[in-house]
Parts: C-alpha cells; sequence; structure tokens
C-alpha cells in the first residue's frame, strides 16, 4: 500500500485518496474494533485502498471522510456476509459427507497418517510371519488370520491340539520380539 506520509503522496492525488491516507489511522482502528482482528482490519483497509483508486473517477465529494467510513462499513458487512455463507457451505459439506451420531460427528475413515502407518505395520508383521518357521507360519496363519479355531487347526495340519497351541505361542513370542525392534 502508499506509504501515509504527506512527502511520499504523488501530487496527483484525488481529494478522496488524501482523506483516506489523512484518516488511515482512524479507519484501521474502526475496523479493528469491529472484527477484532488487526490482521482482518489491515486487509479491509488495503481492500478500501484498492477500492477507492478502482472506482475513483474524480468527482467531487462534499464529505470525503463519511464516504470513506461508509465504504469501510460496507466492506465489513461484505466480510461478515462471505464468512457466514463459507460456514453455512462447510457445515453443508459436513451434513453431506459425514455421518453424525446426536452432534457428534462419526468419522468413517481413519486419518491418513494413521492409514500410512497401519499399512507400514501390516507390512512389517507380514515379512515377520513370512520369517517363521513353516509349521510354526502355517498353524499362525490358520488360527489368527483365518480365524480357524485350534482344534480345526490341528485337524487341517493333522497334528495335535498341544501342538498348534505350542506353535502359536512361540510365533507370538517370535513376532512381538521382531515388531518391537
Amino acid at each position: 500500500m502508499a506509504s501515509s506520509e504527506p512527502s511520499e503522496r504523488r501530487t496527483g492525488d484525488s481529494p478522496l485518496v488524501q482523506a483516506f491516507f489523512e484518516r488511515r489511522e482512524n479507519l484501521l482502528l474502526f475496523l479493528a474494533a469491529r472484527t477484532r482482528c488487526m490482521a482482518t482490519a489491515e486487509d479491509l483497509l488495503q481492500d478500501l485502498y484498492l477500492k477507492l483508486l478502482a472506482t475513483e473517477a474524480g468527482a467531487e465529494v462534499r464529505a470525503p471522510a463519511a464516504l470513506l467510513y461508509r465504504m469501510a462499513a460496507n466492506l465489513l458487512i461484505d466480510n461478515v456476509r462471505s464468512a457466514q455463507r463459507s460456514s453455512r457451505r462447510n457445515a453443508q459439506w459436513r451434513l453431506e459427507g459425514r455421518a453424525s451420531l446426536g452432534r457428534e460427528e462419526i468419522v468413517e475413515e481413519p486419518a491418513a497418517d494413521e492409514v500410512i502407518i497401519a499399512k507400514e505395520r501390516a507390512r512389517q508383521l507380514a515379512e515377520a510371519v513370512a520369517a517363521l518357521p513353516p509349521q510354526m507360519s502355517r498353524a499362525f496363519r490358520l488360527h489368527k488370520l483365518e480365524g480357524l479355531s485350534q482344534a480345526q487347526t490341528a485337524d487341517a495340519m493333522g497334528v495335535s491340539v498341544k501342538t498348534v497351541e505350542h506353535h502359536i505361542q512361540a510365533a507370538m513370542k517370535h513376532l512381538t520380539q521382531r515388531l518391537r525392534s
């Protein structure tokens, strides 16, 4: 934005632009008091200055200060309306895109970082299971991964239930040690 120092202003500035620079600090405080945010007030003040430059046709203005404050107030209204539209649009999107129970949203999918971590852990588990001895690996896969009971696993492998228990216990110990390291 142009400097508010009179010595650095162009001599061709209109009375309205000159009034803007004379009242810049007061306009900023006016906007900041209503937005309760100095950054938003600065943005709105910048918008006001650009609007002055874009709409100025050299017309005579009897009360430039009143016009500046009216324009600043209109920018505030536009800003509030824009924020409200954005809020309604976001709320509508949440209603359409998310399931909720009462006022609580139910997230149907895990966060992206959790998905990446889970995939990495699954890859590590698959490698660890592949490194098990063949009988131990088979007992673990049948019982833990495919959901067979220990008796069904024993029948499928042609061994006793006690042997299946031993293989699964040893596999769990081996996998726990490997995944912790």
